[in-house]
């Protein structure tokens, strides 16, 4: 029976080493009555860091793996490998090069761009559950965690906005007003340029709520959520509240696409942005 042997391995990446990492560990299901110790080594993005990687830990270790995009920094790394007489895998040069003939291109060889993919992915995945967390008008007292925050009345395409949004990977609240209803308090405490209305033409609301109500078989007598004296009093009331609220700026989401009217959303947002970072300068 083979005695159980610990190989101590060097990961050296230029980004964050999880890839190889991740690639060593699952090679080392294959052999099972081992173990593997890990010295790792990110953000890589020198020869004179290499070298002193190799100089310092060489001797101590029994393997290097690496991902490194720059084919000079690989050339370097495998020469430093013969000098210093560690066995080295290059477990990203192959692939690169394999798809840089399939595509006839070169690879960007831009370090860290994995990592960068997965920050936004996790990003957005964290903006979609806060904004299904605070859809029409929940968990409040989180408010001033959001990216944005849109206002209307009820119909105005405030929660498929707010996904649309999110899907960007900003952090979105949505608050409906319905008047006779105070609003909350903190909407009034949170930076006010977060804010932004959405209004609509009574025909249009008018006709969204009659159809809403025809699809649920609601009869609409009591309530008359979509009576046309009703809708065009609620319009003037929220217009009334916008009015008095200057730094909201005011959508009429009326016959608009919701990419429309969030890549204006989104276009504000950047934009101030550009001057904040321009008057800092």
């Amino acid at each position: 029976m083979a005695l159980q042997k610990r190989l101590k391995i060097i990961i050296i990446s230029d980004g964050t080493g999880e890839t190889a990492t991740s690639l060593v560990r699952a090679s080392m299901v294959q052999f099972s009555d081992n173990d593997i110790y890990f010295t790792r080594y990110k953000n890589i993005r020198t020869k004179e860091q290499i070298q002193e990687i190799f100089a310092e830990n060489s001797q101590h270790h029994h393997l290097i793996a690496y991902t490194l995009v720059s084919i000079e920094l690989r050339s370097y790394l495998q020469q430093q490998a013969q000098k210093y007489h560690v066995r080295s895998v290059d477990l990203l040069g192959p692939m690169l090069s394999a798809l840089s003939n399939a595509f006839d291109i070169e690879p960007e060889a831009k370090p860290g761009k994995l990592h960068e993919v997965n920050d936004a992915y996790f990003k957005r995945v964290a903006a979609i559950e806060f904004t299904l967390n605070h859809d029409d008008g929940q968990n409040l007292h989180s408010l001033e965690e959001a990216d944005i925050v849109l206002v209307g009345v009820s119909r105005t395409s405030k929660t498929p906005l707010s996904i649309y949004l999110s899907l960007e990977g900003l952090k979105v609240v949505n608050i409906p007003l319905v008047r006779g209803m105070v609003l909350p308090e903190k909407l009034f405490q949170i930076d006010q340029k977060k804010i932004f209305a959405l209004t609509i033409h009574p025909e249009t609301l008018h006709k969204i709520r009659l159809n809403r109500l025809n699809r649920l078989g609601v009869n609409d007598k009591e309530d008359q959520y979509a009576d046309m004296k009703k809708v065009i009093d609620e319009i003037e009331w929220a217009n009334d509240i916008f009015d008095k609220n200057k730094k909201w700026p005011v959508f009429n989401v009326s016959g608009k696409a919701l990419e429309e009217t969030a890549s204006e959303i989104i276009r504000i947002i950047q934009n101030r942005k550009t001057n904040r970072f321009v008057a800092k300068e």
